[in-house]
């Protein structure tokens, strides 16, 4: 009777397993139908574009010099295929399907639920591009990616992509093994230094993307997150907020284990608060298993201002500094239009993570009032991120989504990447001045502060019901991460 009772009780819980997929891929669906009747994205000619601290003007015979800020000197002008470059070249992570169950569930895809966690993904994934590759660096093949507004990216389409991709493998794996004299390769010739540098560059990028895969062991991949987001009462299925996924990007970055990664680690703001001396001990506190100069096993670690080239393992870690933040009550207050697009024009911004309420997107720039952004909600087939050649146009996107500033949900975490030491100084130098409040502003989005987060515990000589007020932090208490911040 007993093993009745266990077996049928399995037998409903993966019941109610098939029926939250299929729930999750019924509202997928709908939205997918909505998107798919949507026109081609449209961009002005007369306005600068920012994405993520480069500015481009479509206009050819270039802007209205009156109409540009100082720090506009630098926009690229009258050239669209620079910036469908750029953009076709940031790291794209959406929903994934047919890939093995999720730790805590029987899911084999977060499609309907896992956008926050995606866009966090990509957040991540630029991050790792300024490290390893450099701002300035593009994919090659980033213009040839298919536009997404002349047909839409559904599960049939990808798949036959990949099947596609299978085939052409097979046949070259089927081959005869013994060509013909004539098919023999003759003798190459050396590599040039630029052939060199491409193909590194390349073996980066692959390996970057390779983190982000859909298996248990990728180190940043959906399920290492949520994994992860067990430890904080997060489910697969459930909805996660951006403090939420801020935290356990955090966590993630703190557990990897690739040599490769142990030159970069990441920081989380205490309530809207930076603590400049936290961020500088965390470039200091080099990672458990952190390689010594020449024995570094994988990627080797890049130096300030270089791309891909043979480096030292420097002295210190980068860092990737997350800030949850809340801009307005149930909408985005319009006062902080301008602090989001002053933010996204740094170079240094690695985006911000948000989107419209229950809709997740990745926040990479903006034109005008509306914000540009990319988008999650694309339900993919599993690639399988450990053969040595797997497709790479699946993670990239050619075509960008615009959204007005007043659709903007207020919860949101900006991230920024932070070299050295020397680079986080000037950092927090220019931020303090972008974070200056307005005539109209009573307080910033956020504050820089000196000296470590322990230095300003107001809760030590507090009474025990004081320290229920909800503005005084109390490090005893458990982080929450429901993604709910205080309203100064």
């Amino acid at each position: 009777m007993a093993q009745m009772e266990t077996k049928g009780g399995g037998e409903v819980e993966k019941m109610k397993t098939k029926f939250l997929s299929m729930w999750h891929n019924v509202k997928y669906n709908l939205r997918i139908l909505g998107w798919a009747l949507k026109s081609k994205t449209s961009f002005s000619r007369n306005s600068t574009v920012l994405l993520l601290g480069k500015c481009y003007h479509f206009k050819a015979d270039g802007p209205d010099e009156s109409s540009l800020e100082a720090s506009d000197k630098d926009c690229v002008m009258g050239n669209i295929e620079d910036f469908r470059r750029d953009f076709g070249s940031r790291v794209w992570l959406t929903y994934r399907e047919a890939f093995s169950p999720l730790p805590g569930s029987g899911l084999t895809s977060d499609c309907g639920w896992g956008c926050m966690l995606r866009a966090g993904q990509m957040m991540l994934a630029q991050a790792l591009v300024l490290h390893f590759l450099g701002r300035d660096w593009t994919w090659p093949e980033a213009l040839q990616l298919q536009c997404l507004d002349a047909e839409t990216w559904t599960t049939t389409a990808a798949k036959h992509l990949f099947e596609s991709l299978e085939t052409s493998l097979q046949s070259t794996i089927n081959r005869p093994a013994n060509p013909e004299p004539s098919a023999i390769p003759q003798a190459q010739a050396p590599v040039s230094a630029e052939e060199a540098d491409s193909h590194l560059k390349e073996m980066y990028h692959r390996t970057l993307v390779s983190w982000f895969g859909d298996n248990p062991s990728a180190q940043l991949g959906l399920h290492r997150l949520v994994h992860l987001g067990l430890t904080l009462g997060k489910q697969a299925g459930d909805w996660y907020g951006p403090a939420a996924v801020a935290n356990i990007l955090k966590k993630a970055m703190d557990e990897v284990k690739d040599p490769a990664l142990a030159s970069i680690t990441s920081y989380i703001s205490q309530d809207c608060t930076v603590y400049s001396a936290d961020v500088i001990d965390s470039h200091r506190a080099l990672k458990a298993g952190q390689p010594s100069a020449g024995t570094s096993d994988g990627l080797p670690p890049p130096q300030k201002n270089q791309s891909v080239s043979p480096f030292t393992v420097p002295d210190s870690q980068a860092v990737i500094i997350l800030i949850p933040v809340r801009l307005g009550g149930e909408k985005t207050n319009p006062e902080y239009f301008n602090l989001a697009k002053r933010i996204l024009s740094l170079e240094y911004c690695i985006g911000i993570i948000g989107g419209k309420p229950k809709q997740a997107c990745y926040f990479v720039g903006f034109q005008d009032d509306s914000l540009i952004y990319m988008d999650p909600h694309y339900c993919q087939s599993f690639v399988d991120v450990s053969t040595s050649d797997f497709p790479l146009q699946s993670y990239h996107c050619p075509s960008p989504k615009k959204m007005p500033f007043t659709k903007m949900d207020p919860s949101c975490t900006i991230g920024f990447y932070s070299r050295s030491i020397q680079d986080y100084e000037k950092i927090s130098e220019e931020l303090s001045q972008v974070l200056q409040p307005s005539a109209n502003d009573k307080y910033p989005a956020f504050t820089i502060v000196q000296g470590h987060g322990r230095d300003y515990d107001l809760s030590a000589s507090l009474t025990p019901e004081k320290r229920e007020w909800a503005f005084i932090r109390d490090p005893k208490r458990t982080i929450t991460t429901a993604g709910d911040f205080v309203l100064l």
